[in-house]
């Protein structure tokens, strides 16, 4: 079946291209989804005539999403999570948890758009993607810290220690 993208659709095409796929994925997907319109002449000559507002509307889309990146792109998610003997998680932190902390945080992201391959069970700072947009990925530390632990003494302590090493090498 041949169609028009009327958006861009990951691991297919972009706007305007005209795409052959298969019947049930056209049918079952694409069309309904309001994603593509069956290739025709006269689609074509349809598709023209609202390709400007389209791409408007798909550099909107783009526009918010790169914005939305740069607010996630170095940004700590901080989750405390139950642990037992030798730090061990009970449970695991899962990209739903993660989207409730963006949530709570004032930033509104999908939890299918966070990208784990396998759900975090180590405490520690973790990297995580966020595709934003087709083209729009994002970048955002997740830190699971252990339950009723508000600060990092470790974290804190290293730079004094550092410091101090320095002013004791400077004095001798």
């Amino acid at each position: 079946m041949k169609i028009i993208l009327r958006a861009d659709v990951e691991n297919l095409g972009h706007l305007g291209d005209v795409v052959t796929v298969k019947d049930g994925y056209g049918r079952n997907y694409l069309l309904p989804q309001n994603l593509a319109m069956p290739a025709s002449p006269a689609n074509l000559k349809v598709f023209e005539l609202e390709r400007k507002k389209l791409q408007a509307k798909m550099d909107a889309l783009r526009t918010s999403a790169a914005d939305m990146a740069a607010r996630l792109e170095g940004y700590v998610v901080r989750i405390e999570m139950r642990v037992g003997e030798n730090d061990k998680l009970y449970g695991s932190v899962t990209n739903t948890l993660i989207c409730e902390s963006l949530q709570a945080a004032g930033m509104e992201i999908d939890r299918r758009r966070i990208l784990l391959d396998t759900p975090i069970r180590t405490l520690g700072k973790h990297l995580v993607r966020v595709r934003l947009h087709a083209d729009v990925m994002a970048t955002l530390t997740v830190m699971v810290a252990p339950e009723g632990h508000h600060a990092e003494p470790k974290a804190e302590a290293q730079p004094d220690a550092d410091a101090d090493q320095a002013r004791q090498l400077e004095s001798a």
